[in-house]
């Protein structure tokens, strides 16, 4: 299992409780890094935690499952900030710029029964992850949406989102989706 942009931890955490065999952790912050390492050790998980960008820590080897909550909230510019707190969140102009990476890198990456679930919101438009995931060889499909309130960051861009027609004037809350894409053993995607 591979925890791609891990953050704390928790979805490491959570597949090695559940059994995964092995767990590999990856983000580009080096306080991520920290906090996943110590979150793993004080609770006894095995995992590799990784320092870089997305999948070039793990070039080569395969998963059976790759899960990713990206940084989708849709920014003033397409600049992604390396080194700030906010590139644990800036998705550049459209929310896309980590999500379409994402999709284009993961075949390579998935053992030919593997699957990856991606967590965004509907703001980056899901029909376009579903496109790009399929365009790579990895058909995909929605597992599951949730409305919830918009977080801290969401309300503080609330007005630039509403003039760029992102959401609907007053809107306060953002559809999360969580797409899951599929390898399969011939090397197509398959459901």
């Amino acid at each position: 299992m591979l925890d791609i942009g891990t953050g704390t931890g928790a979805l490491a955490l959570a597949a090695a409780r559940a059994g995964a065999a092995s767990v590999a952790a990856v983000d580009l912050s080096l306080r991520s890094i920290v906090a996943t390492w110590l979150n793993c050790r004080i609770r006894g998980v095995r995992c590799r935690v990784y320092r870089g960008d997305l999948f070039e820590p793990v070039a080569g080897r395969r998963f059976d499952l790759i899960v990713a909550n990206p940084p989708y909230v849709p920014a003033a510019t397409n600049g992604l900030c390396r080194h700030r707190i906010s590139r644990c969140w800036d998705g550049g102009v459209d929310g896309r710029a980590v999500l379409d990476r994402l999709c284009a890198g993961a075949r390579e990456l998935l053992s030919p029964q593997g699957m990856m679930l991606i967590v965004h919101s509907a703001v980056c438009d899901d029909s376009v992850t579903l496109r790009r995931l399929a365009e790579a060889g990895l058909p995909a499909k929605v597992l599951a949406r949730s409305t919830v309130p918009f977080g801290p960051v969401m309300r503080l861009r609330a007005a630039m989102l509403e003039s760029r027609g992102l959401i609907e004037p007053g809107q306060h809350d953002e559809e999360l989706v969580v797409i899951a894409a599929r390898a399969s053993a011939g090397g197509r995607g398959a459901h």
